[in-house]
């Protein structure tokens, strides 16, 4: 008999591990860019969000589309953190598997998304013109405590509906 033992893993584990490390990659690529690239992106998504959301965008000044857009650019930017960090809390834990909300394996999870967020912002730090900035982790964070929120959520409901099939 061999001393290391073979762990198992379920496919739904093997899955939503899968798309966690997409998650995971999809953040590393987004901060490889340097500031210039980053800014750009992130204003054509402003702007076309602002273009949806202001209806009479294009009538506007320059003047008025320029602030408009900078102080859109900010939210969006930030928004963007919360949502994909959003992602990554609940791929990490549908990977850790059914639980209560309040136990030890979404701690797990909340752990390794704050980790991770601490780890993305530190390689930031070596992308030019790009900064290290801890509110940013703590909007990961957040991000990622909503995720592994709605994960448990989803679970439970599932649960139940499953439960209840089962019986009748």
């Amino acid at each position: 008999m061999s001393r290391f033992s073979v762990v198992k893993l379920s496919r739904s584990t093997v899955l939503w591990g899968l798309l966690t490390l997409i998650c995971m990659v999809l953040i590393f690529c987004f901060s490889l860019d340097n500031a210039e690239i980053s800014a750009r992106k992130s204003g054509e998504v402003t702007e076309s969000i602002v273009k949806v959301v202001v209806d009479d965008y294009s009538e506007l000044p320059e003047k008025k589309q320029m602030s408009l857009l900078d102080k859109a650019h900010h939210i969006v930017r930030k928004t963007a953190h919360f949502v994909i960090y959003t992602m990554l809390g609940f791929f990490a834990s549908c990977t850790v598997g059914k639980r209560r909300l309040f136990g030890k394996g979404s701690l797990s999870a909340l752990i390794f998304c704050f980790l991770y967020a601490c780890s993305d912002e530190l390689h930031q730090y070596f992308v030019p013109g790009r900064s290290c900035m801890f509110t940013d982790v703590l909007i990961d964070t957040s991000g990622a405590m909503l995720g592994i929120i709605v994960s448990v959520v989803c679970m439970n409901v599932f649960g139940l509906i499953r439960k209840r099939k089962n019986r009748g």
